[in-house]
C-alpha cells in the first residue's frame, strides 16, 4: 500500500487534530548566478513557508479552546505541525517549526446542507529551525547558526 492523504496524522503542538485537506508550501529565492549572461553558479536567497489546514467544527473546537486558554486566537503562541503517515512500504514524517496560526472563510454557510461546515487555518512558519522532512532539516545549519530566537 502507498501513502495516501488518508494514512497522515497531524498533530498541532500537541493536540492531535482531524484535518480534511492540509498543505505546506515551501518558497526558496534561491537563484542561479550569472556572468556574462552565462551561468556560473547560484547564489542563496531567503526562504519562507507557509500552509493551510482545512478542519471541521470538531476539531475547530479544539484548536480554538488552546486559543481561548491563551486570551484569544492572537495571543497563541506559535505551534509545531507534524504530519506523519506510515504504510507496509512508505513512511513519511514533516515537521514545520514555530507556525503561527491566522483565521481565514471562519463561515461558508450553504442553507442546502449535504456537507459539514469546514474551517481554513492558514498559518506561517516562523521558527528558524524551519521544516524537517523525513528528519532533514531543509535549512543548512550554518544558514541558522547565528540566529537568535
Amino acid at each position: 500500500m502507498r501513502l495516501s492523504g488518508m494514512n497522515f496524522n497531524v498533530n498541532v503542538g500537541d493536540i492531535m487534530v482531524h484535518v480534511d485537506t492540509f498543505t505546506l508550501n515551501i518558497t526558496d529565492n534561491s537563484a542561479v548566478s550569472q556572468t556574462s549572461g552565462v551561468p556560473d553558479g547560484y547564489v542563496d536567497g531567503d526562504v519562507s513557508a507557509s500552509g493551510e489546514m482545512s478542519v471541521n467544527a470538531s476539531n475547530f473546537n479544539l484548536i480554538s479552546q488552546a486559543a481561548k486558554s491563551a486570551g484569544s486566537w492572537r495571543a497563541l503562541e506559535p505551534f509545531d505541525i507534524l504530519a506523519y503517515a506510515k504504510t507496509a512500504k512508505d513512511e513519511m514524517k514533516v515537521e514545520a517549526f514555530g507556525c503561527r496560526i491566522k483565521l481565514s472563510d471562519i463561515l461558508d454557510i450553504d442553507k442546502k446542507g449535504g456537507s459539514a461546515s469546514m474551517f481554513k487555518l492558514p498559518f506561517d512558519v516562523t521558527d528558524p529551525d524551519f521544516v524537517n522532512i523525513n528528519g532533514v532539516p531543509y535549512l543548512r545549519p550554518d544558514e541558522i547558526e547565528n540566529i537568535q530566537q
